[in-house]
């Protein structure tokens, strides 16, 4: 029985055992598309969602990753308050029609528009009264005005404004020429229902291809525990997507309850984290309702469970048994691959074996819109970055949960540096130039292509060093490679 366990024990394959070979290719890496549907209501351009960690994940990272066609998914080791401000952040930081409008009352002075713009970083305010809008204030009407005057004194009066139908057309062409900056829009009975800005459709045609909602708004993810009903009945409000978030999703308990959080919520999920076929068989079986599922266990550079517990399920490994059950199913759900991704030949073996999309949290840790404090050492840059099932991360005590009952005494992540890198920008296009690349190699013109036509060869452990620079000694490296 026990010789058995050793004589069947199949290889769980990392990234770093097997290479894409190369097939026929038909087209150009510029014209490859890596555009992915993740649910129902989301689709990405470009396949990359950053990791909830406290490090990671906060307003900023997911407000570029947005622009970019990717998507954040906001941490959870913090306050329902502070998770839905950020939520709130991602959503006003861009949109066609801002519908949570922020006005103010004629009969309010300068001194208190001042003050509203400062607190909530806008640059005017429309001006209401009884229900209509009587006028707009902006940054250029309050500069150099005392602030004990009336906003009826100082505010534009004949607001030149559009109805409910406009289209971005013609809403930039009603700015250009009027000169103006924010167009209110107003419906049949006059009454205020939104306002365009010049900032938005300028950002909206600088990403022209960034991960938007019905209105224009930046779409964005939070992740919640499955025992926390309330959190995620309060974030539903506010984002798109809510991302069940523990550590080993195949869990009675959290699957019971994960089910109950299902039935008192309307919004997309995805669950996780899961490293076996069998997991998510049983979730086919016992849920109804989830658009995706996390995949792979203890493969983060900064967790450490597979060296403390010896349990887990490398990420490669994980992504191809998770995705031969879907497909024998012949379920939609999305997969996506979870830790240990540091470049885009690791995302393009994921996506041979049927992932959607891939997390990542060590490759935008590094980013300057990341959570992670900046530190300098001499004369290079670095950012902090932790595991959160780490110490330092367990102390918030948001997360506790995110770990099985036994192990909240075990720390299972690390906290370290990681080199700076700069944008978000520079990283995703990097990303989404190497993965390009490999699918050019691959002969796939599409992510579908990469599920069907692709092949895997096993790389030995001395082979692996064969396929990096090798016999060489490069310059302005702290290590040389072997000689």
């Amino acid at each position: 029985m026990f010789l058995d366990k050793i004589k069947q024990a199949p290889m769980a394959g990392t990234f770093n055992d097997y290479i894409l070979l190369p097939g026929l290719a038909d087209l150009e890496p510029s014209n490859i598309d890596v555009s992915t549907r993740l649910t129902d209501n989301i689709e990405l351009t470009t396949p990359f969602i950053s990791s909830p960690m406290d490090t990671v994940s906060g307003s900023e990272l997911a407000i570029a990753l947005a622009r970019l066609g990717g998507l954040g998914i906001l941490h959870r080791n913090c306050s329902i308050e502070e998770e839905v401000e950020d939520a709130r952040k991602v959503k006003r930081a861009e949109s066609f029609i801002i519908r949570d409008v922020v006005s103010i009352s004629p009969d309010q002075n300068v001194e208190e528009a001042t003050d509203i713009m400062h607190k909530k970083n806008i640059s005017g305010l429309p001006v209401i009264k009884d229900g209509k809008l009587s006028g707009i204030i902006t940054k250029r009407d309050v500069t150099f005005a005392t602030s004990s005057r009336f906003v009826k004194e100082v505010m534009t009066g004949n607001v030149i404004i559009a109805r409910e139908d406009v289209s971005v057309k013609e809403a930039k062409k009603l700015m250009s020429e009027n000169k103006i900056e924010k167009l209110p829009i107003v419906n049949k009975k006059d009454k205020l229902t939104g306002l365009i800005t010049i900032k938005d459709l300028f950002l909206r045609e600088k990403y022209p291809y960034g991960t938007r909602d019905q209105d224009g708004r930046l779409m964005v993810g939070a992740a919640v525990s499955p025992f926390d009903i309330k959190r995620a009945k309060v974030l539903e409000k506010h984002v798109d997507l809510l991302v069940i978030d523990v550590a080993h999703f195949h869990n009675k308990n959290v699957i019971e309850s994960t089910k109950k959080l299902i039935k008192e919520t309307d919004i997309e999920i995805i669950v996780g984290n899961i490293g076996t076929k069998e997991a998510m068989t049983d979730i086919i079986t016992n849920l109804e309702g989830i658009s995706g599922v996390r995949v792979g266990v203890g493969s983060g550079s900064i967790c450490t469970t597979s060296d403390v517990t010896k349990a887990g399920s490398p990420t490669l490994y994980a992504t191809c048994l998770v995705s031969e059950a879907i497909y024998e199913n012949k379920s939609k759900i999305s997969v996506i691959s979870d830790g240990g991704i540091r470049h885009s030949g690791h995302a393009a073996l994921a996506f041979s074996l049927g992932a959607s999309a891939v997390m990542m949290g060590n490759v935008f840790a590094r980013c300057k819109e990341s959570l992670g404090e900046l530190v300098t050492i001499g004369d290079r840059y670095y950012k902090k970055y932790r595991g959160m099932g780490s110490i330092e991360a367990r102390q918030k005590r948001f997360t506790l949960d995110r770990y099985n009952t036994p192990s909240k005494e075990l720390a299972e992540g690390v906290e370290g540096l990681v080199p700076y890198t700069g944008d978000t920008e520079q990283a995703v296009n990097k990303l989404v130039s190497g993965l390009k690349a490999s699918m050019g190699y691959a002969g796939a013109s599409n992510l579908s292509d990469m599920w069907n036509k692709t092949k895997l060869a096993k790389v030995s452990q001395l082979g692996g060093q064969e396929l990096k620079p090798h016999n060489i000694l490069l310059p302005n490296q702290n290590e040389k490679t072997e000689i």
